[in-house]
C-alpha cells in the first residue's frame, strides 16, 4: 500500500481552493509505488493525480516539477504540473510537499511488442531534444557518485563472486567516466527510470498509441545514452535471462535514432553504458533488499534480475547502434 499520508475530502477541498481546477468530484488512493502517496483526483474540470512526497523535500523538487512542466510545454506527453493561484506549482499538505498533475490516458503494457518499443524510443528522443533548453541543472542522484558510496555498504551481503563482479564493474565505470569518450557524449535532462511501467499506451495491442511518460522522480542530468540503456535493459529483453530480444531492441533503437541520430562517441560507449545501466539497478535493488528504509512497506524487487542482466552485458557480443 502506497498511501502513507491519508487525505480526507475536507483536505482535498482545502487544497483545490488554492487552484482553479473546479470542485472536487472524487478522490481515490493509488496503491502502486513505494516512494510517494498518490491519489486519483477528479474535479469538475477534469482528471488529475495528487502526489504527496514522502522522501523528496521541497528544496529538491523544483527540478522534477519544472522539468515536467517544460516538457509538457514542448508537447511531450508527460503529466503537466498544475499552477496554483499564487503562480507556483508546488504546495504542501499535512506538512509535506505536494503537486497536482494532469492524469494521462492509457495503461502500461507489461509485455510490449516491437511497436510499443518503437513508440517509446521515438518519444524518449523527442524528450531529450526538448530538454536541451531546460535551464535547471541537477545531477542524476543515482549515478556514479552514489554507486561509489553504496557499493561498500553492500559488500558484506554478497558472495565472493558477486563482490568481484560489482567491484570490477564499478572500477570500469569510474575509469570510463574519467575518459575522453565520456566527455563527448550528448548530455542533458534524462528520465533515468524509463521502465515499461513508467510508460502509458492508448489504442490496441496491435495498434498502440503513445499515452505518455510518468514518474520523473529519479530524473537528472546524465548522458542520453545512459537513459536509452536503462530503457532497453527493461523493454527489450527476455525476462528470465536478460538476453536481448533482437527485434524489440532494433525497433527501439531505430525509432530513437530516426529522431536523434546516435553520435560516433555513443557508438563506442554503448557496451559500457549498457553495463552502467544494469549496475545502477543491481545496486539500488541490493540496497533496498538488504538495507531497506524502516518505513518501506512493499516487498523489494529481487536484485538477482539485474545481476543476470549485468553478467549478460559482459558476455554479449557488442551490439552496434543504428
Amino acid at each position: 500500500m502506497a498511501v502513507f499520508t491519508p487525505v480526507s475530502e475536507n483536505d482535498a477541498h482545502e487544497l483545490l481552493a488554492r487552484y482553479t481546477l473546479g470542485e472536487l468530484v472524487s478522490l481515490r488512493g493509488i496503491t502502486a509505488g513505494i516512494e510517494n502517496t498518490n491519489f486519483f483526483l477528479t474535479t469538475t474540470h477534469g482528471e488529475y493525480v495528487l502526489t504527496i512526497f514522502e522522501v523528496l523535500t521541497a528544496q529538491q523538487l523544483p527540478f522534477y516539477i519544472e522539468l515536467m512542466h517544460h516538457l509538457a510545454q514542448h508537447h511531450i506527453p508527460v503529466p503537466q504540473p498544475q499552477t496554483l493561484r499564487s503562480g507556483e506549482r508546488l504546495t504542501a499538505l499535512h506538512g509535506k510537499p505536494c503537486v497536482i498533475v494532469t492524469r494521462l490516458g492509457g495503461g502500461y503494457e507489461p509485455a510490449p511488442s516491437p511497436a510499443h518499443c518503437a513508440l517509446a524510443g521515438a518519444t524518449l528522443a523527442q524528450a531529450h531534444l526538448a530538454g536541451q533548453s531546460f535551464e535547471i541543472k541537477q545531477a542524476n542522484l543515482r549515478g556514479l557518485p552514489w554507486w561509489k558510496r553504496t557499493v561498500p555498504l553492500l559488500l558484506p551481503f554478497l558472495s565472493a563472486e558477486q563482490s568481484e563482479l560489482i567491484q570490477r564493474t564499478l572500477a570500469d565505470q569510474t575509469r570510463f567516466a574519467a575518459g575522453s569518450i565520456y566527455r563527448q557524449l550528448p548530455f542533458g535532462p534524462a528520465h533515468c527510470d524509463l521502465f515499461r511501467d513508467n510508460v502509458l499506451f492508448d489504442g490496441t495491442f496491435e495498434m498502440p498509441r503513445m499515452g505518455g511518460f510518468i514518474d520523473f522522480y529519479f530524473a537528472g542530468q546524465d548522458t542520453w545514452l545512459f537513459d536509452v540503456a536503462v530503457s532497453v535493459n527493461d523493454w527489450c529483453i527476455e525476462q528470465t535471462t536478460g538476453v536481448f530480444d533482437a527485434e524489440k531492441l532494433n525497433a527501439w533503437l531505430q525509432a530513437y535514432a530516426s529522431v536523434r541520430p546516435f553520435t560516433e562517441a555513443e557508438q563506442h560507449a554503448w557496451p559500457i553504458l549498457l553495463q552502467a545501466a544494469a549496475l545502477r539497478f543491481w545496486v539500488s535493488r541490493l540496497y533496498d533488499y538488504f538495507l531497506p528504509r524502516p518505513a518501506q512497506t512493499l516487498k523489494p524487487h529481487d536484485p538477482r534480475h539485474f545481476e543476470r542482466i549485468l553478467r549478460e552485458r559482459y558476455k554479449m557480443v557488442a551490439i552496434a547502434l543504428p
